[in-house]
């Protein structure tokens, strides 16, 4: 098990003031990592902060607009400034937006492509440059989705924007194995959170939980497996790749 250490290491996590990015930060705490908690709303990653830090984690939060440049190296200064350079990042900041193809405003396009893929690619840039810059390795796990092999209507954006992720992290794992920094990503299926809970309840969830292989939906912390896995030097030998977690999902039947 020590293979999937991640003690001392210091995590950022984006996208973490709720949903899967609370989880996910939970989670490294809870494995032993100083995690950054990047969001834009500081106020309920105080909240966050204390926390973990009263079950013994160490945090820092940090206010992070991933689709601002600025903003970006601000968080990841006061990372190295707090605790330490960043060795393991997890590009989970995402949004979505539902709505016929013809009636898509550019606007609500352009918004969940720059969250969802231009804010990642800064996130992972920033990230590089600066482990490259102290001869450090590290792993850069970027969220990605189901969404990014299979389509579903009025997910556009998102759909275009997770299958563009999935194909950033191989193209960088290319260019960066030679660095020590690891690409990969997780394609969860439909995991249960508080903004989709009440739709799963819902005549339509269940019609899709029906056409999951396993019958449910995921949680979050079917998804732990995977993090420490790609966060840790479990995955030394791992980069490029993408694991779904999807309870057999994109193996169904049309």
């Amino acid at each position: 098990m020590s293979m999937f250490d991640v003690s001392g290491k210091t995590a950022l996590v984006t996208g973490a003031s709720s949903g899967l990015g609370e989880h996910f930060a939970r989670t490294l705490a809870g494995a032993g990592a100083n995690v950054v908690l990047a969001a834009r709303r500081l106020d309920r990653l105080q909240t966050l902060s204390r926390q973990i830090g009263s079950a013994g984690g160490s945090t820092l939060a940090v206010a992070m607009d991933v689709t601002d440049a600025d903003s970006v190296r601000a968080g990841f200064d006061a990372a190295s400034r707090t605790l330490a350079p960043v060795t393991i990042v997890v590009n989970n900041a995402g949004v979505a937006h539902s709505a016929p193809a013809l009636e898509l405003l550019h606007a609500d396009w352009e918004a969940v492509i720059d969250t969802n893929l231009k804010g990642a690619w800064l996130v992972t840039q920033e990230a590089a440059r600066r482990l490259v810059a102290a001869s450090l390795g590290g792993s850069i796990i970027n969220i990605a989705s189901v969404l990014a092999f299979r389509v579903a209507g009025h997910t556009a954006p998102y759909a275009v924007s997770k299958a563009g992720l999935v194909q950033l992290t191989r193209v960088l794992a290319l260019e960066w194995a030679r660095h020590n920094i690891r690409v990969n990503a997780i394609a969860p299926g439909y995991i249960e959170t508080d903004l989709n809970r009440e739709f799963l309840a819902s005549a339509a969830g269940q019609a899709l939980i029906k056409r999951i292989p396993q019958r449910r939906p995921g949680t979050p912390a079917d998804l732990d497996g995977a993090l420490l896995l790609l966060a840790s030097e479990a995955s030394r030998y791992m980069t490029g790749a993408t694991l779904v977690v999807d309870g057999g999902q994109l193996q169904s039947t049309l």
